[in-house]
């Protein structure tokens, strides 16, 4: 391991049954990640990058980048590992055993089978459970975990808030067939949010599909086909529909010419720019200028 970092964010596993902690890792060497597994405990991964694995004899939780997943450790150690090669970035909200009873005793309805068992005491031998994508809301809660929007004395109850939020989301099982098919469109839509947030981020060069896909944690060609269900339009449509708004945008102001207008939002080729905005905006872009510094 070339470089790592590891920064406790909020509670304590002995102290209080719960901490949030988030881990930077360049790794180059095979690391037995289980080795920081507490015995009878609960921990959720928001794997943001780098791929990782959770065993449980044949039983294997596969963490890709961008997706989240639990797994037990009861009595007997786990195994997990993470890829050489490749840096790592992910949060992890560890929870003990007497904790979560003490959170979720009354709660039996809905509770994930693993989770279950643990809260009825009878889960020592561990398990993993399933993964699912990040969703949007998940991210803005990260980026809150690492800089939190609360004084110092009141972020003890914060943290643990934001712990029980977690919970709440990911230790919880939907098998309903209505509420299956809501949360498959809920995933969508988050997916879809995640794009439009990396083409505004990357207009002037944008990633390519296989690299955003592999950032939503999809299929190019499955993530391409829920793109244009949901928004009507293909990625390279919305990008350019999203440039030419930004291109609008610069124009307005004055403060540029055609030519560094189509250079700031990515084109290289001023007729290429230039089709595309008329195609887009409907006049070319230096009367659509002309035209608004009028009015």
């Amino acid at each position: 391991m070339a470089a790592s970092a590891w920064r406790p964010l909020g509670g304590s596993f002995h102290g209080e049954g719960f901490s949030l902690e988030w881990h930077e890792l360049e790794q180059n060497d095979r690391v037995d990640w289980s080795r920081s597994f507490h015995p009878r405990s609960v921990e959720v991964c928001l794997n943001v990058r780098g791929r990782a694995s959770v065993a449980v004899g044949s039983r294997r939780l596969e963490l890709a980048d961008g997706t989240t997943g639990f797994y037990v450790r009861g009595d007997e150690p786990l195994t997990g590992s993470r890829a050489v090669g490749e840096p790592h970035q992910f949060l992890t909200l560890e929870l003990s055993f007497d904790f979560l009873r003490a959170q979720l005793g009354d709660q039996k309805q809905g509770l994930h089978p693993l989770i279950l068992k643990v809260v009825s005491g009878e889960n020592r031998a561990g398990g993993v459970g399933t993964t699912s994508p990040i969703t949007t809301r998940q991210e803005e809660l990260l980026k809150s975990l690492r800089e939190p929007p609360v004084q110092s004395v009141a972020r003890g109850v914060w943290f643990r808030g934001k712990a029980l939020e977690l919970m709440s989301e990911i230790l919880f099982e939907q098998d309903d067939g209505e509420l299956f098919c809501t949360r498959q469109k809920r995933v969508a839509r988050d997916r879809v949010e995640k794009v439009i947030q990396i083409l505004r981020e990357n207009m002037e060069e944008p990633p390519a599909l296989e690299e955003i896909g592999r950032r939503v944690a999809c299929s190019p060609y499955y993530l391409s086909r829920t793109f244009s269900q949901e928004t009507g339009m293909t990625i390279p449509q919305y990008l350019r529909r999203i440039r030419m708004e930004k291109a609008a945008e610069l124009l307005r102001t004055g403060r540029y010419n055609v030519t560094e207008v189509a250079l700031e939002v990515g084109y290289n080729s001023l007729s290429h720019f230039s089709q595309a905005f008329c195609q887009t905006m409907g006049s070319c872009p230096a009367i659509f200028q002309a035209r608004e510094l009028k009015k």
